[in-house]
């Protein structure tokens, strides 16, 4: 049921949010930049953890951005006001990678693949992120623990990897909505975590663009079912794996005809793999493209 299932992903959202404000554990500290002459010479961290709702934003020199800013006009309810936007903010992201991470399994090996790949760099991120030394020489924010999140990505990974021997085309086993809702909130709950939760449009970019497939096919088809009466499609189908499963004479009229020839069901995927990989190693690399 539909219902139950967006009750569900706002109420991990809720709990995470909630845990990560009040949960005395839950601490960073961020880093504090020397600069001489408008170049940095060195990295320190503050002395004490601390409670925060800064995260990191790619491609920024000083890429640390704290949500309570947001409400600078609020004065001393500032700091509040940015922990209940984070509540949002972390609803939405476990909404939406959850979704997108659903949406993206409809091939065999498909999701499970690309969400493998985003566990591995997780498990980067958390690395680092956890090990002062590695924190200061990327000039990111140190937050004490985050290393122990390394042996559950690897678990995550471990259990994925044991899972697409069998999903692989053709899938013997299916991970069906329990499994792809949950692998997409593991995601996006390891991120929140880790205060990288703006990496993800890159990191989950392939998530990112099935949905948007979905959300355009069928704003597209409404609007112009509304003014025309018959709906038209921008895709021949959508999530955007199945448009690539279909001919350009498929008999389908759509916006985007390309590619005129089907292509096979394990070429889509390992297509899509070679791109979530890429994203990956992008999503990494903004740690020092900045």
């Amino acid at each position: 049921n539909g219902r139950f299932k967006i009750f569900g992903q706002i109420g991990v959202g809720l709990i995470l949010g909630l845990t990560m404000w009040f949960a005395p554990d839950v601490v960073t500290r961020e880093n504090i930049e020397t600069r001489v002459e408008n170049h940095i010479e060195s990295v320190d961290y503050a002395r004490q953890d601390q409670k925060s709702t800064s995260t990191t934003i790619p491609f920024v020199k000083n890429n640390n951005f704290d949500y309570a800013d947001l409400f600078s006009w609020a004065g001393d309810a500032k700091q509040t006001l940015g922990w209940i936007f984070f509540i949002f903010v972390c609803i939405f992201i476990v909404t939406a990678v959850s979704n997108g991470a659903n949406l993206t399994d409809g091939l065999d090996g498909l999701s499970a693949g690309t969400s493998g790949i985003a566990g591995v760099a997780l498990g980067i991120l958390a690395y680092v992120s956890g090990n002062i030394r590695y924190a200061g020489f990327l000039n990111i924010m140190y937050i004490p623990g985050a290393g122990e999140m390394v042996v559950f990505s690897s678990a995550f990974i471990g259990a994925l990897i044991g899972f697409l021997w069998f999903n692989a085309y053709p899938a013997q086993v299916f991970m069906g909505d329990t499994g792809s809702l949950t692998i997409g909130g593991i995601i996006g709950v390891l991120a929140i975590i880790l205060h990288k939760e703006l990496l993800l449009p890159i990191l989950c970019g392939v998530f990112m663009v099935e949905s948007l497939s979905v959300i355009l096919q069928t704003c597209y088809f409404k609007c112009t079912k509304r003014k025309t009466g018959t709906g038209k499609r921008i895709f021949k189908m959508t999530p955007l794996h199945h448009h690539f499963q279909k001919s350009g004479n498929a008999g389908i009229e759509a916006i985007l005809q390309k590619p005129f020839q089907a292509h096979p069901e394990n070429k889509i995927v390992v297509r899509f793999w070679i791109v979530a990989l890429i994203l990956a190693v992008l999503t990494i690399l903004t740690l020092k493209m900045r």
